[in-house]
């Protein structure tokens, strides 16, 4: 396994638990603003895998599709990506 991967993997290992956390502290009635903080916490840790995703998409599946003639398709993943990563 590579160590991209590896780290994508352990992120979301730790994404995993928090979210669980947030479970709880919902069933404990936890104060609102710490639910609120931990639920961030989880958003961004998404964002992050997200955002390796991407580059490793990017700098590798993207170039190959120009270099093997398929820069449309190349150009419709980059705007998908795009699209969803603004919502």
């Amino acid at each position: 396994m590579n160590v991209k991967k590896a780290k994508m993997i352990r992120r979301l290992q730790i994404i995993e638990g928090q979210v669980r956390g947030l479970k709880e502290m919902l069933e404990k009635d936890k104060y609102c603003i710490d639910v609120i903080t931990q639920s961030s916490a989880v958003k961004q840790g998404l964002s992050n895998v997200e955002n390796m995703l991407m580059e490793g998409h990017l700098s590798h599946c993207v170039v190959e599709q120009i270099k093997g003639g398929t820069p449309g398709k190349a150009v419709g993943e980059i705007l998908k990506v795009y699209k969803l990563k603004r919502k």
